[in-house]
């Protein structure tokens, strides 16, 4: 059986079409299949529309979170949800093209395969300072970390063994879109373009995207932590040029009259140390928020057909 997972906030005009096009292409192409619609804490009437779905459709799952928890939550529920043996992640305003999906689960099929991951060949339309930043992001990411991430999605099938390696994973704060590429497997890509949304708006703003930015470097990697040791070595650096620079000065008798120099070497170490502070300040907030060891997420409800059938035939 084939697992579509599908994270969703606000997504009450795309759901039901979703659910409608992949449900006809998995049918039509005789592929076994179940889609796991994940509830984010929608604040409109996603929930209702999913849970709908999922007492009258045996092939869909329906989960809700108590409150919004992120979609990297949603996925990882999906993952824990799902009973396939292969999942494949899906955004539910079908900017992913699902025809793709039949192109995964051929190569999964019929060949060694244990993930088959979706690249981007275009991004569509995209504002382009989120496009500036998201080059940015991945460069980052691909230099601290090895990966090649430069055209990467989320849009992935994978097979159930990596599935089970993705959630035996005990971190708290995750990154999806480099997890499953860290944890290796045999893999291979397929290529597509995305596509422009038809209902709705994107749900990221440039502030959520800063903070996602911000929290997947940290969680993956310690490269921000490098840049302290960075600054510490220019600082050095600087400061025995500019203590030699200071001394020749003295013994020649031409020394600066005044503070001046003095001032800006204090300005600049004073900074340097408040950056440096705060790059290890977020790092041991990260740690803070892993030590409790809350749950990522919580869920509130699970529909199945199935399920309901047997609670109404209990009743």
């Amino acid at each position: 059986m084939l697992s579509i997972i599908i994270p969703s906030y606000n997504e009450e005009g795309n759901v039901a079409k979703c659910a409608s096009v992949v449900s006809k292409l998995l049918s039509e192409n005789g592929i076994d299949y179940e889609l796991v619609f994940v509830n984010d804490g929608s604040k409109d009437r996603t929930w209702d529309i999913i849970s709908n779905l999922a007492r009258n459709d045996e092939h869909i799952v329906g989960v809700n979170f108590s409150r919004n928890f992120g979609k990297e939550s949603a996925i990882f529920a999906g993952l824990e949800t799902a009973k396939g043996d292969a999942c494949v992640l899906l955004d539910c305003d079908l900017q992913f093209p699902p025809e793709v999906i039949i192109e995964m689960y051929n190569i999964w099929k019929n060949n060694d395969v244990d993930i088959v991951e979706g690249r981007k060949n275009s991004r569509g339309k995209e504002n382009p300072v989120y496009k500036f930043f998201s080059l940015w992001f991945y460069k980052m990411i691909n230099k601290s970390s090895g990966l090649d991430m430069e055209a990467a999605s989320d849009f992935k099938l994978l097979d159930r063994a990596v599935v089970d390696s993705l959630n035996a994973m005990p971190e708290r704060l995750t990154f999806f879109r480099a997890m499953s590429s860290w944890v290796g497997y045999k893999t291979e890509r397929v290529y597509f373009d995305v596509a422009d949304r038809e209902i709705g708006e994107s749900k990221w703003s440039v502030k959520g995207l800063f903070k996602f930015a911000i929290n997947s470097i940290t969680s993956f990697t310690s490269a921000p932590l490098q840049i302290v040791t960075v600054c510490g070595v220019i600082t050095f650096i600087f400061s025995v040029i500019l203590g030699l620079h200071t001394l020749i000065k003295k013994l020649i008798g031409a020394s600066a009259v005044g503070f001046s120099t003095v001032i800006i070497l204090q300005l600049l170490t004073s900074s340097i140390i408040m950056f440096s502070l705060g790059i290890i300040g977020f790092y041991l907030s990260k740690i803070y928020e892993e030590i409790k060891q809350r749950p990522r997420y919580i869920i509130r409800d699970i529909i199945r057909k199935d399920d309901e059938e047997k609670k109404n035939g209990k009743d």
